[in-house]
């Protein structure tokens, strides 16, 4: 019997969908989301989705690659809009490629290009966390760079979130491998030397507990972007945010810091209250059950992969770090994000000129992609792993006069694949100068309602906000059903 406001009702009595998941939110009377959810599932309304996937691998192309350079060439288009680059046919009726991208061309039966993704936020840092967590930043344009307390969690601490609540409620104990990570740094680590950390990929409100476990690879000099260039196995440490040298607690001193924390929580509990206690305790267990899990060891030791395999994806960083998140998901990681970011101005933020998008992103990001749906595929993974790439927005038709382009976000691509994605095929569809969308409209909120459902998560489901109060996870858009077979 599920009592809510107090008064008794069955789970088929009439009591609505919205009211069990207003309850679910809040936490009710002592109960827990997942029994919450169970007994909506129980009332035969709302039932979770079938799961197509165990996992999401979500490609992260920070400052926004050119559609009109990648997966939407318009060659009838006039020469001072077009584009430096040629197209090549592809495996994919009527879908031209860019010739930088050899190797996605061949295997593009594999998956599916989004070209009709499209937002109203052209700004670096509110289109990451948008994209990232499918709501608009709080943040307007130009008012700031950097998260806060206040973000939208990203859908990789949702999962976490739920993840963590159904081992409680199971009596599971502490994963030895969390459900969200992110490699291998922190989006904008590695931009000005730290300065401009990006949001959207954190729990924000949701609370620490359930950011991602981020590892963190350095580059040599102001210069310097690994992400591209090969890059040695002393570099290639992804050591875990916070452990890195000089950044916090070596290993061997882990026993040291819990006997201090031990005496630290004695003293708290005289005067805090016992759920603020509680919290802490679990966002400590989980962190040391983290450093200390061999599990976690072995699935970022990128050398335990034969070397053909580490050539296939390239020994550049974003190659490495994409065989890292197949290693990840290997292991039992529900959602793994990679960051191929910006260093300095070196990346996708192309405003001056394509020769670095010509010489060395699209080559690298063709390589990794290609062989992480090859491999996937080989290991019998791909069915179940959702591989989402794209960026947080797109370039302007009207380049400068080197070919670069400005920002643009009314139009960019996405490739999705696998997890029943009907490889081969396109959806939604540009004008003649890849400046706007004409059909099927993607948003931000369609894409994280899409992941949700795949991985068996109602795009409905309402979370408790700080004040308690129920919030759903996903406003203003519904999941694209017409990409999955």
């Amino acid at each position: 019997m599920l009592q809510i406001d107090g008064k008794p009702h069955a789970a088929c009595d009439g009591v609505s969908r919205r009211r069990i998941l207003e309850a679910a939110g809040v936490g009710l009377f002592g109960l827990s989301l997942p029994r919450l959810l169970a007994a909506e599932e129980a009332s035969g309304r709302g039932q979770g989705p079938r799961p197509r996937a165990r996992a999401v691998i979500f490609l992260t192309l920070f400052g926004g690659p050119s559609q009109l350079e990648t997966f939407d060439l318009k060659p009838d288009a006039p020469d001072t809009i077009r584009g430096p680059f040629k197209p090549i046919a592809s495996r994919t009726p009527g879908l031209l490629i860019s010739e930088h991208l050899p190797r996605l061309a061949q295997i593009s039966d594999k998956f599916c290009v989004v070209r009709s993704m499209s937002h109203p936020f052209n700004d670096h840092s509110g289109a990451a966390h948008y994209i990232q967590t499918g709501k608009i930043w709080h943040i307007p344009i130009g008012a700031g760079f950097s998260p806060t307390p206040k973000d939208w969690p990203s859908m990789g601490s949702v999962v976490e979130y739920l993840d963590q609540h159904r081992q409680r409620e199971g009596s599971a104990g502490t994963a030895a491998l969390p459900s969200y990570a992110v490699v291998p740094n922190t989006l904008g680590r590695l931009q000005e030397t730290g300065l401009y950390l990006r949001p959207g990929e954190h729990a924000g409100w949701l609370g620490r507990r359930y950011n991602p476990l981020t590892t963190v690879v350095d580059k040599k000099n102001l210069q310097d972007n690994p992400y591209w260039r090969d890059c040695s196995d002393e570099e290639l440490t992804f050591q875990i945010e916070g452990l890195a040298p000089g950044e916090g607690v070596r290993l061997d001193r882990v026993n040291h810091r819990v006997s201090m924390l031990e005496e630290f929580d004695g003293r708290r509990r005289l005067l805090d209250g016992a759920r603020r206690v509680v919290e802490f305790d679990r966002f400590r267990e989980r962190a040391l059950g983290l450093v200390t899990s061999a599990a976690t060891r072995d699935a970022l030791d990128v050398r335990n992969e034969p070397a053909t395999v580490r050539d296939r994806y390239g020994r550049h960083l974003f190659g490495q770090s994409t065989l890292i998140a197949r290693r990840l998901v290997e292991a039992g990681v529900r959602f793994v994000t990679v960051h191929y970011d910006a260093c300095d101005g070196f990346g996708w933020d192309s405003h001056v000129h394509s020769d670095d998008v010509k010489n060395h992103l699209m080559p690298t990001f063709d390589q990794a992609l290609s062989a992480l749906l090859l491999d996937l595929d080989q290991r019998g993974l791909l069915d179940e792993t959702l591989v989402v790439a794209l960026g947080e927005m797109g370039r302007t038709p009207v380049p400068t006069p080197r070919w670069g382009r400005g920002h643009w976000s009314k139009l960019f691509p996405a490739v999705l694949a696998g997890a029943g994605i009907r490889g081969g095929t396109t959806y939604g569809a540009s004008d003649k100068d890849a400046a706007n969308v004409v059909d099927h409209l993607v948003n931000p909120e369609s894409l994280a309602a899409t992941i949700y459902e795949a991985l068996g998560v109602s795009y409905e489901l309402r979370l408790p906000d700080p004040q308690g109060r129920p919030t759903a996870i996903v406003e203003g858009g519904e999941p694209v059903r017409d990409l999955f077979g």
